[in-house]
């Protein structure tokens, strides 16, 4: 029989829940660190108690458990990323990559971002709305990671459905019927199976003929004598487009959201624009992108007072260490003067975020740009809904109504 808390646990996953989890994850945190299947899962949702364990060495990211059906797929299995592997071998895939992924690559972006953002707004301003999701959400991080892959500009669509399916992926299975779960699974490994076969052609094109783009940079990026394998290129690349696209989907749609519902955090950033990357990290722990991950204790770990016992299952629920009061006061209120330093949004230790500094610049743009070039934007009476995914949750649909959208220079469009 299923406890409360186990039941909470589910909730998560519900329809009805998904708007506003944070009244269960609240719930949650509060009688976090817990135990249940004699120990086989452990629950997390203090700060401190997730922090910790992202840091400790007996916490694995090898995962193998029917509570995470959809995260190991057959397709997962047979071509893990480096997110699901421990060192050295996360290490050494971990290395290889950010050599192709540096801080002066993202920098160099950042025109390219302004300028498709741009042009996306100027579009929604002769539709005369804004669906902020398909509209500029989704179609900026997609084309920002297909160009730098070098992917085709005719198969950028194809890329945005491949995101979506591949996105269940990272879906937890507990709370889903069985049937649902697997169907979910069977979507991840078709859409991974076409993604390989796609990007093995891509693959022998740039080992032949080498592109200025990041594909051909991981097809040559070497530390020791060490390359890539086709199928770890291949599993970096689904990672590259998963958490480096779906996340900040919702990352970007968040922040709107949150801006439209607080009309006094909207004009003062309005009022001063060099507060929109403070925006970022202020929704990154109001309204976290991802809402949960995991760890598999090796060895045993200690979670707070409770101890999980080896080959335990550590859900650690980030969503909830963002509005912790023991580390943010007042944690349920949008605050963009805040200065959220400490989230967990992007994880910590090893497993950080490879792809941060890109997720923050765009949705820095994105929502700078937002703010400073629609004029009285209201969120549309029912123009709100959210995609049946509990841990890389958003909206799917966000309809702002506005005045007009002005350009860059302040004038009318369209």
């Amino acid at each position: 029989m299923s406890t409360p808390l186990l039941q909470a646990l589910s909730d998560l996953a519900k329809p009805d829940t998904l708007p506003n989890p944070y009244p269960v994850l609240a719930r949650l945190r509060e009688a976090s660190p817990f135990a249940e299947f004699d120990g086989a899962l452990v629950v997390a949702g203090r700060h401190a108690d997730c922090a910790s364990v992202l840091r400790h060495p007996n916490a694995s990211s090898q995962r193998g458990t029917s509570l995470l059906a959809p995260a190991t797929t057959r397709r997962a299995r047979e071509r893990p990323s480096f997110l699901s592997l421990d060192p050295p071998d996360h290490t050494r895939l971990r290395r290889l990559v950010s050599k192709a992924f540096t801080q002066r690559t993202v920098a160099g972006l950042e025109p390219r971002i302004r300028a498709i953002t741009g042009d996306l707004l100027t579009a929604a301003a002769t539709a005369g709305q804004l669906e902020v999701v398909s509209q500029l959400a989704y179609p900026l991080p997609v084309r920002i990671i297909s160009e730098m892959l070098g992917v085709p500009v005719e198969d950028h669509p194809r890329f945005a459905g491949w995101s979506a399916r591949l996105a269940h992926s990272l879906q937890p299975g507990f709370g889903l019927p069985p049937d649902q779960a697997q169907a979910l699974a069977d979507a991840a490994d078709a859409a991974s199976a076409e993604f390989a076969g796609y990007f093995r052609e891509l693959i022998a094109l740039r080992r032949a003929r080498p592109q200025p783009d990041l594909l051909s940079a991981l097809i040559t990026a070497e530390d020791s004598g060490d390359q890539l394998t086709e199928d770890e290129l291949i599993a970096t690349c689904v990672l590259l487009l998963v958490a480096g696209h779906e996340t900040t989907v919702g990352l970007i749609a968040n922040a709107i959201l949150a801006l439209l519902r607080h009309p006094d955090q909207l004009a003062l950033l309005q009022a001063h624009p060099e507060l929109a990357a403070d925006t970022v990290e202020e929704t990154l722990r109001y309204d976290a992108p991802v809402q949960l991950t995991s760890r598999v204790a090796r060895g045993g770990l200690q979670v707070g007072a409770v101890g999980a016992p080896d080959r335990a299952l550590v859900i650690l629920l980030l969503a909830a260490t963002g509005r912790d009061p023991e580390n943010f006061p007042d944690p349920d209120r949008f605050d963009i003067r805040r200065g959220a330093a400490g989230h967990l949004a992007f994880a910590a230790g090893p497993h950080f975020c490879l792809g941060a500094p890109l997720a923050r610049l765009e949705a820095t743009i994105a929502v700078g740009e937002v703010a400073s070039r629609i004029v009285a934007p209201n969120l549309a009476p029912g123009g709100l809904s959210y995609k049946p995914n509990m841990n890389l949750r958003g909206p799917d649909r966000l309809v702002v109504e506005f005045a007009e959208i002005t350009s860059a220079g302040g004038l009318p469009v369209g």
